[in-house]
């Protein structure tokens, strides 16, 4: 499976642990994120991984800024992005089972390291549980005109 990692520089530390804890699984890992606490623009690393989603390149993506709020409003631009910011395992869950999520996005200097990890065990373990949520997650990609 292969995984976009991208961070803005709230993001470097929370990055690199999640990183070095999904190679021991094996997981192929793209990291797109800056590796400095050097400020830089959160919208930029977030573009990076909906282009690769737009080239069918990877599986899921995981961003992280310093509250996750906005790198997560940067991501939703995109019609064929899906991301969610968690700060807890049930949010995670629900995010893939009821919205097929395919980014998960999480706060820096938000959330602790331990739950982190157990939302990216929770997120890239559940499937997309569909039937009703078809329909809803069609209008997320081509919502009615204004």
């Amino acid at each position: 499976m292969k995984i976009a990692l991208s961070n803005d520089h709230g993001g470097t530390q929370l990055k690199v642990i999640i990183s070095d804890y999904l190679k021991k699984f094996n997981y192929e890992i793209i990291n797109l994120g800056t590796d400095t606490i050097v400020s830089v623009d959160y919208p930029d690393y977030a573009y990076k991984v909906a282009q690769l989603f737009k080239k069918e390149c990877i599986d899921f993506g995981i961003l992280v800024c310093g509250s996750g709020i906005g790198i997560s409003i940067a991501a939703n631009r995109y019609s064929h992005i899906r991301a969610a910011l968690c700060n807890d395992i049930k949010s995670c869950e629900l995010s893939r089972l009821h919205n097929d999520a395919n980014i998960l996005v999480l706060g820096g200097r938000i959330i602790k390291h331990n739950i982190a990890l157990q939302c990216v065990d929770k997120f890239l373990s559940t499937e997309f549980e569909g039937g009703r949520h078809i329909n809803r997650i069609d209008k997320l990609s081509n919502p009615p005109l204004l």
